[in-house]
């Protein structure tokens, strides 16, 4: 697996490379996806949010460059992240945008199955990635939407700004809704709506 050079000088990011990314915008540019948020899918991740218990959801479209969240689920006030012993801070707002070497996403775009981080600083490769450091999260549920043609669309993900023990159920919560959501998805090559 070979992974993109470093963005800002001295931090290695590792993001894996996506060579399926210029298949994967033709295939959700045929379905209407990925450039417009969409309140079906803001009120799918407010349900996948509020199954989960956590403050952050997402259903996420992946490009060359970007992801772009067409469904958010964030808290309504901003969570207080710890920063040290004497400091606490407002986490930042999230954005529907988001580099592509942010997040834990393109991981399991590239890698086609879920991904479970309990604490993410437990993993060098993501401890200090940019969502870790700027919005405090902590731990990362998601998993791959993959449609009938084999290709991933993007993510369902849940996020919190503590470590959290998933488990099973956690785990078998995220591939049900990415399997529900995809049935949804495919819906639009056949002319049905987003419900």
């Amino acid at each position: 697996m070979s992974y993109d050079l470093p963005r800002p000088a001295g931090r290695l990011l590792l993001t894996p490379e996506d060579r399926e990314a210029a298949a994967r915008v033709r295939r959700l540019r045929r379905l209407g996806l990925g450039e417009h948020p969409e309140p079906a899918l803001d009120a799918f991740a407010a349900r996948l949010a509020e199954c989960a218990g956590t403050p952050y959801a997402m259903v996420n479209f992946i490009d060359e460059h970007r992801q772009f969240f067409a469904g958010l689920h964030v808290p309504a006030i901003r969570p207080t992240v710890r920063l040290s012993a004497d400091t606490e801070e407002s986490t930042p707002e999230l954005g529907r945008h988001l580099e592509r070497d942010h997040g834990f996403c393109p991981h399991v775009v590239v890698r086609r199955k879920a991904l479970v981080l309990e604490d993410v600083r437990d993993y060098p490769r993501f401890a200090g990635n940019p969502i870790v450091d700027e919005f405090g999260i902590r731990s990362y549920l998601g998993a791959p939407l993959v449609d009938s043609t084999g290709m991933v669309l993007g993510t369902v993900c849940v996020a919190d700004i503590e470590p959290r023990p998933w488990g099973r159920s956690g785990l078998e919560t995220i591939k049900s809704a990415a399997a529900e959501l995809v049935v949804r998805l495919e819906r639009r090559e056949d002319g049905g709506l987003l419900i």
